[in-house]
């Protein structure tokens, strides 16, 4: 029996590798909840019976943040002589390709409690009512903008089949431009003023939602028609439109929810909204919080002005919270990602001279709602990562002056 040499290193080991299996908790949860649901009824505590279909909710604004309380900070890094294995160990990827089939059979079965007029199984009388209707809509949401988390994660990486998956997992949720902006546009103009998907110091989240919404489909559509144009075509001739990935994406989404409304009727219309509203509105709700007020400085000197500083760690909020970063698949390690677009998600690294959050995204998506409380926890980080500086900062055009003015900066 031989032993190991005091010398020799330890073989690290990813003590996260069966834990990330804990984010098909996400697409399977309606499901989790039927037999409480089930229970509830047989006990005639009817309406009572209906609030386990609001799990989603709950799970996202109330046991993450807690569960993140609870268990704190992850703090383990791959080391440089593991990354290459890590990289190609296909278990993690299968781990990220299980959570779409998942995903639509929530959609498929949230679109049947949604509809159906019988749930006599379940213990109803006859339909959900409202509130129950609005439970399995909002769950199903956050279960498509959780995807798109999935969505991302595959959309990054140069294999055929990942992108496609991107794009049906986006499909739910009508956002397949994502796909298009986010590895086109966000990562080539992240932290700068002309980035749709980057926050402004000042900007609340309801002044940034439509900007990055209608700005990340305005530059995915000008960016997929440059590229089309680049290849001697027409983006408006029809004959493109099949390779043309914001408007195939948009099929998807034509395609899914038209078969479903076909299938369920037009009383799944509501359903569809929500599902396709508040989903994206998640994503939106990230976007906001990964480079809320942070910039890339203008490069001086002959043959570089006007251009933008490399994008860096110094660039990205970070956060390294171990809950949400196994059900998030470490997008929290958000300024490894953007100095590394490309490496999958059990690679990235938390570095602890990035700027970091507070807490884990599943505890700040919440407080991106109410401006006072967000910018009361923010902006004085902002003004820390900046030494003070409030000049070097990306600030919203609309509290400019003002903001100059109270930190004492010329205006």
């Amino acid at each position: 029996m031989s032993t190991r040499m005091a010398s020799e290193p330890a073989i690290w080991q990813d003590k996260k590798r069966h834990l990330w299996l804990l984010g098909l908790i996400v697409p399977t949860m309606l499901f989790l909840m039927l037999p409480l649901v089930w229970a509830l009824n047989q006990a005639g505590l009817h309406t009572a019976a209906q609030l386990p279909l609001y799990i989603g909710p709950i799970l996202l604004y109330v046991i993450l943040p807690t569960l993140d309380l609870m268990i704190g900070a992850d703090g383990q890094n791959p080391p440089d002589e593991v990354m290459a294995a890590l990289e190609n160990d296909k278990y993690y990827r299968y781990a990220t390709y299980a959570y779409i089939p998942f995903q639509y059979a929530s959609a498929i079965f949230g679109a049947y409690l949604f509809t159906a007029s019988d749930l006599g199984w379940l213990g109803f009388e006859g339909s959900l009512g409202w509130l129950g209707k609005i439970g399995v809509a909002l769950t199903t949401a956050i279960v498509a903008g959780v995807g798109i988390n999935t969505a991302h994660e595959l959309g990054h990486k140069r294999e055929s089949l990942e992108r496609w998956l991107a794009k049906i997992t986006l499909a739910q949720v009508c956002y397949g431009h994502f796909y298009v902006e986010h590895n086109r546009g966000h990562h080539v103009r992240v932290a700068t003023p002309e980035d749709p998907a980057s926050a402004r110091f000042g900007e609340t989240f309801w002044e940034f939602l439509p900007r990055s919404t209608f700005g990340g489909i305005r530059s995915a559509w000008e960016l997929e028609a440059a590229r089309v144009r680049r290849t001697g075509k027409n983006p408006w001739d029809p004959r493109t439109w099949p390779g043309n990935d914001v408007i195939n994406a948009l099929a998807m989404s034509v395609l899914f929810w038209g078969v479903m409304i076909a299938v369920f009727g037009a009383a799944l219309i509501p359903y569809v909204l929500i599902n396709a509203v508040y989903g994206s509105s998640l994503l939106e709700s990230v976007n906001y919080l990964e480079h809320y007020g942070l910039v890339r400085q203008k490069q001086g000197g002959e043959g570089s002005q006007g251009r933008y500083e490399r994008c860096t760690p110094q660039h990205s909020w970070n956060s390294d919270h171990m809950v949400t970063n196994l059900f998030l698949y470490h997008l929290q390690r958000h300024s490894d990602h953007h100095a590394n677009p490309t490496r999958r998600y059990q690679t990235l690294r938390s570095f602890s001279d990035s700027p970091n959050l507070p807490a884990g995204y599943g505890a700040l998506i919440g407080v991106t709602y109410f401006p006072m409380v967000w910018r009361k926890l923010m902006d004085h980080r902002v003004l820390e990562h900046y030494n003070g500086d409030i000049t070097r900062a990306n600030i919203h055009p609309r509290v400019r002056s003002k903001v100059l003015t109270r930190y004492g900066a010329a205006v």
